[in-house]
């Protein structure tokens, strides 16, 4: 988990659904989910309290999304991040990143252990700009 080679591998998937999008430009999860868009990556924002985000269809849950997604990245409070982790796994996504704080280590031990990618507790913005050497 978090080694350099499973983020390089990660930074190669192009579908990420950001789970807990907001739509204020302000939150980390609207910005990181911004820049990986301008970074040419499929954005898919899921918040249930919104059906639109930044222009883009907001779905509820991972499991509304119609479309095969690589990346879940989680803007969630660590105690909801096992269901996130069990939907991930149900739609077959190939990875899990858990954001900035967000710790859950059965959420992790669940993904991984259904053959996921998991990063847990960093930031897919700053981690692509130090790949990308973007800092």
């Amino acid at each position: 988990m978090n080694e350099p080679e499973t983020i390089d591998q990660i930074f190669k998937m192009k579908t990420v659904a950001v789970v807990g999008m907001s739509p204020k430009p302000e939150r980390p999860s609207h910005y990181v989910g911004m820049y990986l868009k301008e970074q040419g990556y499929d954005i898919i924002p899921v918040n249930p309290g919104h059906k639109e985000i930044a222009g883009m269809t907001s779905y509820p849950s991972l499991l509304d999304i119609p479309v095969k997604v690589d990346v879940v990245d989680v803007f969630r409070r660590p105690e909801h991040a096992v269901p996130i982790s069990e939907a991930a796994v149900e739609i077959g996504a190939r990875a899990l990143w858990l954001q900035d704080g967000v710790i859950n280590d059965e959420a992790a031990k669940l993904a991984e252990d259904a053959s996921l990618l998991v990063v847990m507790n960093d930031c897919m913005l700053r981690r692509h700009r130090q790949f990308f050497g973007e800092l």
